[in-house]
């Protein structure tokens, strides 16, 4: 069973493409997370974990959510990140976890996509032609990462160093309280009221108050309000309205020629 978070269609892509692959189930997490629904999950086949990558390691509330899960079936586990560049020692925390839970850990992938996050100018948005490059590399690492999986192998990443996690481990709250706030995002006179936004969050943290979205005191910045806004009416403070605001949708057209490609 392939299980996934994804704000805007990164790791959604990378968990459908290995599920198909391995002719599995997978399972968008999105609305168990929202409704706080801890049912037991049961697969016969190994469990896939997908999960992009914030701050060095998963999302925090995704970690919560994991942490209180129960699973049935298969003591097998595999890990898929997907980052901008860096998944810090997120592969890390998620084997300690899942140990806990005494589960078989198979190793984790990491998976370099297209950045999404237009909420700070420290991370400038990628040029189309590298957003194509980083879609395609993608493309071709599932084959790897299918096979080992397929083999009941296990995933190997790069090694993590000591001072990764001595740094990160501490940093992130304190990160998440001080910066990931939803106090800068506001919506323009093009919102169309639809409720995509609030539909998408994760944390529940975006209300519709007179056909107009209404954010709380609760953020992770996954970007999901502003990537799939179907008019492009949701900024970020200033910082947002000069960048693309990338959502994987935009770019199926390479994965379809990639899809041709392997056909000939």
């Amino acid at each position: 069973m392939v299980l996934y978070f994804s704000a805007t269609g990164n790791t959604k892509f990378i968990a459908k493409e290995i599920a198909k692959r391995l002719d599995d189930e997978c399972v968008n997490l999105l609305d168990r997370v929202k409704s706080n629904d801890h049912s037991i999950l049961h697969s016969d086949k190994p469990f896939i974990i997908c999960a992009p990558v914030y701050v060095c390691e998963m999302p925090l509330f995704m970690s919560k959510y994991l942490k209180e899960q129960s699973f049935s079936g298969s003591d097998d586990v595999y890990f898929i990140f997907t980052s901008g560049g860096y998944c810090g020692i997120s592969g890390v925390l998620a084997e300690s976890m899942f140990k806990k839970k005494k589960m078989n850990v198979h190793g984790y992938a990491e998976f370099k996509m297209p950045r999404n996050y237009v909420a700070n100018d420290h991370y400038p948005m990628q040029p189309k032609e590298e957003v194509e490059a980083r879609i395609r590399d993608a493309y071709k690492q599932l084959d790897e990462v299918v096979s080992t999986i397929r083999s009941g192998g296990t995933l190997t990443a790069r090694k993590v160093q000591l001072w990764e996690i001595l740094v990160t481990v501490p940093f992130t709250p304190v990160w998440a309280k001080l910066k990931l706030t939803a106090k800068d995002f506001h919506v323009k006179e093009s919102c169309i009221g639809c409720g995509k936004c609030a539909k998408l969050c994760p944390l529940n943290n975006i209300k519709i108050e007179h056909m107009k979205p209404v954010w709380g005191n609760q953020c992770t910045h996954c970007m999901a309000c502003i990537g799939n806004c179907p008019v492009r009416a949701i900024e970020y403070g200033t910082i947002s309205e000069t960048k693309d605001q990338y959502n994987f949708g935009k770019y199926k057209y390479v994965v379809k020629e990639l899809e041709e490609s392997d056909k000939q």
